[in-house]
């Protein structure tokens, strides 16, 4: 069984500078809980995000000539426990967006097939691709048998 490790991003030249740079740490440190860290691994203006102290699961963002371009639905999925937690993430994006439009958000009716129910909806901010927030309620217990758990 496999778990997503990381992503790393190529973004356009400039686009890691301030003030973008502040607005991106401070919207998805908010939005995720994300710590922002300076790694230095290609240019000093590279940035890394983590998501635990493990930085087990990681979002490397550096620039160059050839950036990613993400024009349609290209997403990464972000797994929350319960539909609530959705909802107060939907809740969070939308005050942000009510002050800066460039804050995208793309809604969804529920998705049932069959046991399972996906509660979701994707944002994107200062990034080339939306990420999908979501969760999945299964009914009866009819749910996967292993689940992630970081003890």
């Amino acid at each position: 069984m496999m778990r997503f490790n990381h992503m790393e991003l190529t973004l356009e030249p400039g686009t890691l500078d301030e003030p973008t740079r502040s607005q991106m740490i401070d919207f998805y440190s908010d939005l995720f809980g994300w710590r922002p860290i300076e790694p230095n691994l290609f240019h000093p203006s590279d940035l890394l995000f983590i998501s635990d102290d493990t930085a087990s699961s990681f979002l490397l963002l550096y620039q160059g000539e050839k950036a990613m371009k993400a024009p349609g639905f290209d997403h990464l999925g972000m797994l929350v426990d319960t539909r609530e937690e959705v909802d107060a993430m939907l809740a969070k994006c939308k005050a942000r967006q009510e002050a800066d439009p460039r804050v995208a958000i793309r809604e969804y009716d529920d998705l049932v097939q069959g046991a399972l129910t996906v509660h979701a909806f994707y944002v994107k901010f200062l990034l080339p691709i939306y990420f999908d927030i979501q969760c999945m309620e299964w009914r009866d217990g009819s749910g996967p048998k292993q689940r992630w758990k970081f003890a």
